[in-house]
C-alpha cells in the first residue's frame, strides 16, 4: 500500500473506532450522541457545530424562514392598515372655518371665511373643465390603477437625499393628499398615501374620484371647489365654463399663488400653461382641433368680489399678517388660510392703523381734485408703514384705497417703486463706518469720515473713482451728475449736503465708499437684498433701488434705535386647531450700525427735519429726524422719518392700473411737481401728532465723536479738521423752490478765500479746481461747464430734469446715463416679489 492509501485507513479506522474513543460532551457538558447537542433548540443559532464564520452564518432554511416572516408581517400591516381606511363623506372634507385675525391689544380685528362652497355633482360640473383637468394632470386617470409607482419612487428618493420634493403624480393621489393628509412632504406622508389610495382607487368609482377632487382642490381667490372657483373667476356656474375658461381653472391646480392671472407677475405664466393644456386636451383627444381653435383670447377673470369685513385697510393688515405666517411657517400654506381654522395675533394698534389712514385721507382730500384735474390727479397711490425701533413689530400700515374699490394691491409693501434721495442716509452710515477708500488711517484701513467733510456740490460735475480717473457713462464720455438746480455751490459739507438733498455729493461718496459697501450696510439696516439695482451703477446713492414702505421704515428704525436692527414682524402669535405654532418669538436685535454712527447720521438728519427739506414736520412740536426723496422725473416722492419711540414712510406715486406703468408726479394737486418735502411729509406730520399724542416727547442721544473731517480732493484747505458731531455752519435753511431763479453766479476762477457755502458772506464763486490727485475721493471737475447733456441735444448749458427740492435723483448727464439704470415704466408696484414680508 501506498503512504497515502496508509493514510486513508488510518483516519477511517480512527471513526469506526468509536469503541476506543470518548464521546463528545454535550451542551452544558454532559455526554450526547455523537457530533449532536445535549438539547435541541428551537432555532439553532449561532449554528451548532460549525466553526469561525460559518458558525454566524445563517442556513439556507434560515434564510427562507426570516424572508417569509416578514414578508406575511408587511402583508398583515399592509392588510391592517388596508382594512382600517375609511373614506369619510365628502361633506365632512369642505367644513367651513373662519380665520380669526387679533389686534396688538387682544380684541378681534375681523374674521375671514368663505361661504361660497357649495358641492355639485359631476353633471354639474362642465365636460370641457372635467377634459381640461384630466388632460392637464392625469390622461390616464380613467384606467390607471390611481398609483403611480414611479412618481412616487422618484419622490421618496428626492425627499431621502434632501433634493426637491414633489406632489402627488395622480388625480387619485392628489384627491387622497388633499382630503386626508397634510400637505408636508415626508416619508411617512408618502407611505400614508399609498395605502390610502389604493383604498380609494379599490372602493371608489372614477366618476366619483373626480367629483370629489373637484369640489375639494383650492383654485386661489380664497375658492375651494370648482363651484366656488367658477363664481369668484368668472361669475358663472361650474356646468356653465366653456372650453376656454376650464383651461384657465385647470392651469390653477398647478398652484394658484403662480398662477392666478389676477397678480400682474403671474399673467404671462398663467397664459403660457392655459396655452398648453388647450393643446394637451387636443394631443389627449379630449377636444377637437375645432373645439381648440374657439380660444383664441386669453379668457381675462373678472374682478375680485372682496368680503364686506375685509373693507378699508383691514385686508392689507391681513395679507401682511398672512404673508409672514407663512414665511415663519412652512406647514401653513396659502391653502391652508383660505380653509380657515387659524387664530392670528397680530402687532397692529388700531388707533395708529386708523390714524394713518385718516391722514392720508385727509390730504388726498384737501389735494387731489379728478374734476378739476381729470389727468393729473387720477391713478395716485400712497403705501405707508410704521414700524416699533428696537423691536420691529409693524403698528401701522397704509395698503390703499381698499379692496372695496378694487384696489388689491398692498402698497405698504410695494416693490417697483424708487426710493429716491431716501437712500443718502445709508451712504453717509457706510462712509461713518465703513470709511473712504481715498484716505487710509494708521492702521492702512478706509479712513472713517464725519458730517463735516466737505464734498464739491456743483450741479453737472464730473464724478471719479477712488482712484482718481473718471466715471464714464454709457456713450463712453465722462459722466457728470446734476443737482435739482443748477447752483454752483462749491465745496459744502454732507451736513449741508444731506440738509439741502445735494446729489453731486453723495453720488461722489458713494464712489468713494465703494456701491457694494453701501449696499452691505443697507442690508444691515433692514433693505431687502433683492430691492438693490446693481451697487455699481453711478446713480446708486440717489434711491434708484426700489425698496417698500415697511423696509425702509424698518431700516430708518435702526437709526432711531441707535444702530439696533430688528426684522419687521406682524404676528406675535397663531393658534391652529386650537394649539400654538412654534417659530413666532419677537426677533433678535442685531447691532447693524455702531452706535456712535447711527446717533451721528441721525443728528445730521434732524438737521435735515428741522431746517431742510423736511421742515414740515416742525410742526408735529417734537424731536424729529427723516430725509425726503424724490426720484428723476417726479415719479415718485417719499419722505421717511422718526422719533425715538416710532419709525414711518410714507411713499406716494401714479400708476396705470392697466398697464402697471409708472407716471410722473408733475401736475398732480395742481404742482408742477410734487416733492417729498411736500405730500408725503404732510402725511407723515399728521399721523404722528395723532399716534404720539398720549406719548411723552424724548430727545434723541446725543452723538459721540466720530470719525474725522475727510475733504473730498481739490477742497479749499482753508477749514480745520474737526471731529465734532456737530457744525455750526452759515448756510442758507431752506432747499431752493422750485422755478425761483438763483441769482446770478460769479465768474472768477481765483481760489477762494473762504469755504464756498460754509463761511463765505454773500455770493459764491463757483471753484475750477479739478481733480488730479492720483488717490483723491471727491468731486473733481466742478469748475468747467460741460459741453453738452444728456441725449445729445446740443453744447448749451444743461438744464436739470430733476425738479426735487426735497432731493430727486436727476439722472447725470455728459457721458449719458449709467448702465443699470431700472426701467420707470414697467415694473407692478403691487404684492411681493416672492419675498417673505411681515
Amino acid at each position: 500500500m501506498t503512504r497515502a492509501e496508509l493514510r486513508k485507513a488510518a483516519q477511517k479506522g480512527g471513526r469506526r473506532g468509536g469503541a476506543a474513543a470518548e464521546p463528545p460532551a454535550g451542551r452544558g457538558g454532559k455526554p450526547g450522541g455523537p457530533g449532536k447537542p445535549g438539547k435541541k433548540r428551537f432555532i439553532d443559532y449561532p449554528r451548532f457545530g460549525k466553526q469561525g464564520v460559518r458558525r454566524w452564518l445563517p442556513s439556507w432554511k434560515q434564510w427562507l424562514t426570516g424572508f417569509l416572516v416578514v414578508f406575511a408581517t408587511c402583508v398583515g400591516g399592509v392588510w391592517y392598515a388596508y382594512a382600517n381606511t375609511e373614506i369619510p363623506k365628502i361633506h365632512d372634507l369642505v367644513k367651513d372655518q373662519n380665520n380669526i385675525y387679533y389686534w396688538a391689544d387682544g380684541t378681534e380685528m375681523t374674521r375671514k371665511g368663505e361661504t361660497n362652497r357649495q358641492i355639485v355633482e359631476l353633471s354639474e360640473i362642465s365636460p370641457s373643465l372635467q377634459n381640461a383637468v384630466i388632460a392637464a394632470e392625469n390622461e390616464t386617470f380613467r384606467t390607471d390603477s390611481g398609483i403611480d409607482p414611479k412618481g412616487m419612487l422618484r419622490a421618496v428618493y428626492n425627499m431621502a437625499t434632501g433634493g426637491e420634493t414633489q406632489g402627488a403624480s395622480t388625480i387619485t393621489q392628489q384627491y387622497v393628499k388633499n382630503a386626508y393628509l397634510s400637505q408636508e412632504q415626508t416619508l411617512s406622508r408618502k407611505a400614508k398615501e399609498f395605502f390610502i389610495t389604493l383604498k380609494v382607487n379599490q372602493d371608489m368609482e372614477k366618476n366619483d374620484i373626480l367629483r370629489d377632487y373637484l369640489n375639494i382642490s383650492w383654485f386661489g381667490r380664497g375658492a375651494t371647489g370648482i363651484q366656488a372657483a367658477a363664481q369668484a373667476y368668472y361669475g358663472v356656474d361650474a356646468k356653465d365654463l366653456d372650453i376656454c375658461q376650464s383651461a384657465m381653472l385647470a392651469g390653477l391646480l398647478k398652484g394658484a399663488t403662480l398662477y392666478d392671472p389676477t397678480n400682474p407677475a403671474n399673467h404671462d405664466r398663467a397664459e403660457g400653461r392655459w396655452k398648453w393644456i388647450l393643446e394637451r386636451m387636443v394631443t389627449t383627444k379630449n377636444a377637437t382641433a375645432e373645439e381648440r381653435a374657439k380660444c383664441t383670447a386669453f379668457p381675462e377673470p373678472i374682478p375680485r368680489k372682496p368680503s364686506a369685513n375685509m373693507n378699508g385697510e383691514i385686508s392689507y393688515l391681513v395679507d401682511t399678517a398672512n404673508k409672514f405666517v407663512m414665511s415663519k411657517d412652512p406647514q401653513i400654506t396659502q391653502q391652508v388660510i383660505d380653509k380657515g381654522g387659524l387664530k392670528i395675533y397680530t402687532t397692529f394698534e388700531k388707533d395708529k392703523v386708523d390714524a394713518l389712514k385718516a391722514a392720508v385721507d385727509e390730504v388726498k382730500g384737501e389735494t387731489l381734485n379728478l374734476q378739476k384735474r381729470p389727468e393729473q390727479d387720477k391713478w395716485v397711490q400712497f403705501g405707508a408703514a410704521s414700524v416699533r425701533p428696537g423691536d420691529g413689530a409693524i403698528v401701522a400700515l397704509y395698503g390703499g384705497d381698499g379692496v372695496e374699490n378694487q384696489h388689491f394691491d398692498n402698497n405698504a409693501d410695494a416693490k417697483g417703486v424708487q426710493v429716491g434721495s431716501t437712500f443718502k442716509p445709508f451712504v453717509l452710515a457706510a462712509a461713518m463706518q465703513i470709511g473712504v477708500q481715498t484716505e487710509t488711517d494708521d492702521k492702512g484701513k478706509p479712513k472713517r469720515i464725519n458730517a463735516d467733510s466737505r464734498y464739491l456740490s456743483d450741479d453737472m460735475s464730473e464724478i471719479h473713482k477712488p482712484d482718481g480717473s473718471l466715471v464714464i457713462g454709457d456713450d463712453g464720455k465722462p459722466y457728470r451728475q446734476r443737482n435739482e438746480d443748477p447752483g454752483k455751490r462749491g465745496y459744502v459739507s454732507l451736513r449741508q449736503a444731506m440738509q439741502n438733498s445735494y446729489n453731486v455729493p453723495f453720488v461722489q461718496l458713494n464712489q468713494d465708499v465703494g456701491g457694494q459697501n453701501v449696499a452691505n450696510i443697507a442690508e444691515a439696516m433692514g433693505v431687502r437684498k433683492e430691492s438693490f439695482v446693481d451697487p455699481k451703477t453711478p446713480t446708486f446713492a440717489l434711491g434708484t433701488s426700489t425698496v417698500s414702505p415697511i423696509r425702509m421704515a424698518t431700516a430708518y428704525a435702526t437709526l432711531a434705535a441707535s444702530g439696533k436692527e430688528a426684522d419687521p414682524y406682524s404676528v406675535t402669535k397663531v393658534e391652529w386647531s386650537g394649539r400654538e405654532r412654534p417659530g413666532f418669538a419677537k426677533p433678535a436685535l442685531n447691532q447693524a450700525l455702531e452706535t456712535a454712527v447711527a446717533d451721528n447720521v441721525t443728528d445730521v438728519l434732524v438737521n435735515v427735519a428741522k431746517n431742510g427739506t423736511g421742515s414740515k414736520t416742525n410742526t408735529l412740536g417734537r424731536p424729529v429726524a427723516g430725509k425726503t426723496g424724490t426720484t428723476d422725473e417726479n415719479k415718485s416722492a417719499w419722505w421717511v422719518g422718526y422719533t425715538p419711540q416710532l419709525a414711518t414712510s410714507v411713499a406716494m406715486w401714479r400708476e396705470d392700473p392697466v398697464k402697471h406703468e409708472r407716471l410722473s408726479l408733475k401736475g398732480t394737486g395742481g404742482k408742477d411737481s410734487v416733492h417729498g418735502g411736500d405730500t408725503p411729509t404732510d402725511i407723515f406730520t399728521r399721523y404722528m401728532k395723532a399716534a404720539l399724542a398720549s406719548e411723552k416727547k424724548m430727545d434723541f442721544p446725543a452723538p459721540q465723536p466720530i470719525g474725522s473731517q475727510v475733504d473730498s480732493s481739490g477742497a479749499p484747505s482753508t477749514a480745520t479738521a474737526t471731529t465734532s458731531p456737530s457744525s455750526t455752519e452759515t448756510v442758507p435753511t431752506t432747499a431752493p423752490e422750485p422755478g425761483v431763479p438763483l441769482p446770478p453766479q460769479p465768474t472768477t476762477t481765483q481760489g477762494p478765500a473762504c469755504v464756498p457755502g460754509v463761511d463765505c458772506p454773500g455770493t459764491v464763486p463757483s471753484p475750477t479746481t479739478t481733480r488730479t490727485h492720483p488717490t483723491g475721493g471727491g468731486g473733481g471737475g466742478g469748475g468747467a461747464s460741460p459741453t453738452c447733456i444728456i441725449g445729445n441735444i446740443g453744447c448749451t448749458t444743461p438744464t436739470p430734469t430733476s425738479t426735487d427740492p426735497g432731493g430727486g435723483n436727476g439722472g447725470g448727464t455728459g457721458g449719458g446715463k449709467p448702465s443699470g439704470r431700472p426701467s420707470t415704466s414697467a415694473t407692478p408696484t403691487g404684492g411681493t416679489s416672492g419675498n417673505p414680508i411681515p
